[in-house]
């Protein structure tokens, strides 16, 4: 925590313009470690000084105002504190100043309340969404798929956000491939650690190996140009010329918090990215697949499939199915697959919308339900309130087919800090009501 001392300022607090710029100086210091700003509020105060401190730092971080509340026992001279109404009057100045700011839950909240303790929890996540998408690096590997137009994207759009996209060409990862020992000892590594990651019985020997060698060369990618995250291109190139699926390799690294996607869909994976910042847990990227009987409000997702073994019950390694109909099952080993555990889950997409120049997402909240469920891939039940008028907005808006899940609650973290810090348009499915 960075804060003043009761040495450098009357109790540490910033009430006058020397305060101000003594904070600033102590802001500059540490501007590595600063991730956002708490501006607490004991009584009224100097409506001024707070703001100042911001600009004169030169910091660009998220900031939460908060407001101690009152006792209706203690209006007289003297007890009450009076920020209820200088909470107003700070933000206020911290609107004409141009500086972006978080509100507490409620107008008013104790140190030491439940509220403020969630609404800390919340505002960290927005925090370490902002910083995490400045100046971020991420991979795409391989061309999208010809069939896929859905998973189109700017990368231009990418970079005018903070985030550069590093490309590499799958004749590369193979020409990196084919120069690789099978007795490597990086080879060797990474075939035991697919091994040890999941169920690998009944998988030909020669395509694990595959799958070891492609992982070493992507872990080396990867690590050489300090990405963040991948989306690749996993069929039918890589079956039909070098004979295995990325699946498995894709799924371990977002279950190591370097999220991948499938498709090239590379918006899809900054969906990922986003979800994981907000919960310092693995993401997985589905299809809104199907219908789930006839109840409105539950739907199928699936993919077939990359999903991290943190999602899975029994997660174990199989054959791709739909794409073994077209090169074979030989070729199509790799799919990590699995019934999706039970539980709350926050949803997002995130989309570059060419036609109007911006970035734009939905996020929103739901659960994973244990209804019984039979299929291949990685498959479950959701349950979305009103998801019928959710998937109306996704299709009249042009959105992909894709959608990225975490577990937990973190929809009003990221649809804060990607509206208000990020500038990016977004819909959060709970506001429906209110639109």
């Amino acid at each position: 925590m960075v804060v003043l001392s009761a040495e450098q300022t009357k109790f540490g607090s910033v009430e006058t313009l020397q305060d101000a710029r003594k904070c600033a100086d102590l802001f500059r210091q540490h501007t590595g470690k600063i991730d956002g700003i708490v501006i607490a509020l004991p009584n009224f105060g100097d409506e001024r000084n707070a703001p100042n401190a911001i600009r004169f730092s030169g910091l660009d971080v998220p900031v939460l105002v908060q407001a101690f509340p009152d006792d209706a026992g203690k209006m007289l001279m003297g007890l009450r504190r009076d920020s209820f109404c200088g909470k107003i009057s700070a933000t206020n100045n911290l609107w004409q100043y141009g500086i972006k700011f978080t509100l507490t839950s409620q107008h008013t909240a104790a140190p030491d309340s439940a509220s403020f303790r969630a609404d800390l929890r919340s505002f960290a996540a927005t925090c370490r969404i902002v910083r995490g998408l400045s100046g971020t690096r991420v991979g795409v590997i391989g061309a999208r798929p010809a069939a896929f137009n859905t998973v189109r994207f700017s990368e231009k759009l990418l970079e005018h956000s903070g985030i550069t996209v590093e490309p590499l060409d799958l004749s590369e990862v193979f020409g990196r491939i084919q120069r690789l020992a099978d007795d490597a000892p990086e080879t060797k590594t990474k075939l035991e650690a697919i091994q040890s990651y999941v169920d690998t019985q009944g998988i030909p020997k020669d395509s694990l190996l595959k799958m070891a060698k492609f992982g070493v060369v992507v872990d080396g990618w990867m690590s050489g140009n300090d990405l963040a995250g991948t989306s690749v291109q996993c069929w039918t190139a890589m079956q039909e010329y070098f004979g295995v699926m990325p699946c498995t390799l894709m799924s371990l690294m977002s279950n190591d918090l370097l999220p991948s996607a499938c498709e090239t869909d590379m918006a899809g994976m900054i969906g990922m990215y986003v979800l994981q910042l907000a919960s310092n847990a693995p993401s997985a990227i589905v299809d809104w697949n199907n219908n789930y009987g006839s109840d409105p409000d539950k739907a199928v997702v699936f993919h077939c499939s990359n999903l991290p073994k943190h999602f899975l019950e029994n997660a174990r390694m199989d054959f791709n199915e739909i794409i073994a109909t077209g090169v074979g099952k030989d070729k199509s080993f790799g799919t990590v697959v699995g019934k999706v555990k039970p539980g709350a889950i926050t949803y997002c997409r995130i989309s570059t919308d060419d036609l109007h120049g911006r970035m734009r997402s939905y996020v929103g909240e739901g659960e994973v339900t244990s209804d019984p469920l039979k299929s291949f891939g990685g498959y479950g039940v959701v349950r979305i309130p009103d998801l019928q008028h959710l998937l109306h907005y996704v299709c009249n808006n042009g959105y992909e087919h894709h959608v990225c899940v975490n577990y937990g609650n973190h929809a009003g973290a990221i649809a804060h800090a990607l509206r208000t810090y990020k500038g990016w348009e977004v819909y959060q499915h709970e506001d429906a009501k209110h639109c």
